[in-house]
């Protein structure tokens, strides 16, 4: 339903991230005048390019490889709203790779949901029939716990998973590359309500769940200003950093911009937690205390392709995904991060080199002509046990302050889907407040798709 905001109500925003430019767009949407305050100077948050040398000039890479699913329903409403759902395209066939070259596909078949992977589960050969029946039963056991809900936050994924008699095997070439690239932490170390959660709706809710995303763009033009430009009620302002918090009387009056004051009618925070923490101690978000995980992205360009494959999963080693671009000459991917975190870069371009030619024969032929390593030391918060309980929800003590970010209480990990989720219930919030009956949020238990 939709609605009318009050004349001159003004709406601003800390953080020009996903989930500030997610509330920012539906709330202008609805009549609303926002103005989003981004201390860098482009929108994006963490889903960000970055220019580097190249040579004798320099060229722009993404941040890390960023990805979706069909069941990120969420994040493809935002796309459709911006009209950019265009440049981003689905593949709905895994490939994984042993070492020495061996491959298998995952592809769904035609059994209805939940048996659509029968018939690719038979035929895959890095995993021997003990491991097949270990996860056809563990696949059982995630359609009955998932109704359990956040009561699985006491175990790990891990403990879950040994749990219910998964083999080692299953946990190391199955389980492993399928969560730890979605929740960025270990299967030891990630909550099991995050783990169940993120099976049942990628691989048991829908068909088509499961069908992978890959922008065609960089990330930097995925979510470039000129997007939310076309919304003339939206105002980006770059390069302006929040400072600090004015409040009085159980209401924000204020925040500091540059070290100007700003009035509105209500605000949003979509800063990191850490950031408000600092910035805002007395607000007592219960999150203070919480720890990140960091991503390393890697960005290796040949001179020849060394691959015809749009992306695969490697098994068995430190490097987990790779993603091809350019016509096989270049090839992004994410490591074991926490493995990576003291190495240097020429440590981990080598690693990674001498890895993908294990499952990559063209990799040791070819001429490297360019080599990066990217670090974000704050990636993405740790989904571990007793965390869903701390996440706040979009409503503070003060009564026109509102939280959004993917680290509030979205049920995802730390992704974009968590991030548009978290913007689109401030936006509600703030609708509901104001008398709108809005509703911005998919239901994503069958995947958002209609």
């Amino acid at each position: 339903m939709r609605g009318v905001a009050k004349s001159g109500m003004r709406v601003a925003i800390a953080g020009g991230g996903l989930s500030g430019l997610s509330a920012a767009w539906v709330l202008a949407e609805q009549g609303f005048d926002v103005d989003v305050y981004e201390s860098r100077r482009f929108p994006g948050g963490r889903a960000a390019s970055y220019e580097v040398p190249d040579g004798d000039g320099r060229i722009r890479l993404d941040n890390s490889q960023h990805i979706l699913m069909r069941c990120c329903g969420n994040l493809q409403d935002l796309y459709r709203r911006l009209g950019i759902e265009h440049l981003v395209e689905y593949y709905s066939q895994f490939t994984f790779l042993e070492p020495g070259g061996r491959s298998s596909t995952l592809r769904a078949g035609l059994l209805p949901a939940p048996l659509h992977f029968a018939e690719a589960f038979a035929g895959i050969r890095f995993l021997s029939l003990a491991d097949k029946l270990s996860i056809s039963r563990g696949m059982i056991a995630v359609r009955r716990d998932v109704r359990r809900g956040p009561l699985l936050d006491t175990l790990t994924m891990g403990e879950w998973l040994r749990g219910h008699g998964q083999t080692e095997n299953a946990l190391r070439r199955f389980w492993a590359p399928v969560l730890v690239s979605a929740v960025n932490e270990t299967l030891e170390v990630m909550s099991a309500w995050q783990g169940i959660r993120l099976i049942y709706l990628g691989f048991l809710a829908g068909k088509g769940n499961y069908e992978m995303g890959v922008p065609k763009v960089l990330l930097g033009d995925l979510y470039a200003a000129d997007h939310f430009a076309r919304q003339p009620r939206l105002h980006l302002h770059l390069g302006s950093a929040v400072t600090g918090f004015r409040e009085a009387d159980g209401r924000l009056l204020g925040i500091e911009v540059n070290g100007e004051q700003v009035e509105a009618g209500a605000f949003v925070s979509a800063l990191p937690f850490e950031r408000l923490c600092s910035l805002f101690p007395s607000l007592e978000t219960g999150m203070c205390q919480t720890s990140h995980s960091p991503i390393a992205g890697i960005h290796l360009r040949f001179r020849q392709p060394v691959t015809n494959l749009p992306h695969a999963a490697l098994l068995d080693r430190n490097i987990q995904w790779f993603f091809a671009k350019e016509g096989g000459t270049l090839l992004s991917y994410r490591g074991a991060s926490r493995t990576l975190e003291t190495m240097g870069k020429q440590e981990i371009v080598d690693l990674a080199l001498k890895e993908l030619a294990e499952f990559l024969p063209e990799v040791g032929r070819a001429t490297l002509t360019g080599a990066w390593v990217t670090r974000e030391t704050k990636a993405t918060f740790v989904a571990s046990p007793g965390f869903e309980a701390r996440r706040p929800g979009p409503r503070t003590r003060l009564r026109n302050f509102f939280l959004a970010g993917d680290w509030t209480n979205t049920g995802w990990p730390s992704t974009m889907e968590g991030a548009v989720i978290s913007g689109y219930r401030a936006a509600e919030a703030i609708c509901q407040v104001q008398g709108i009956p809005a509703r911005f949020v998919v239901d994503s238990r069958d995947g958002g798709i209609r």
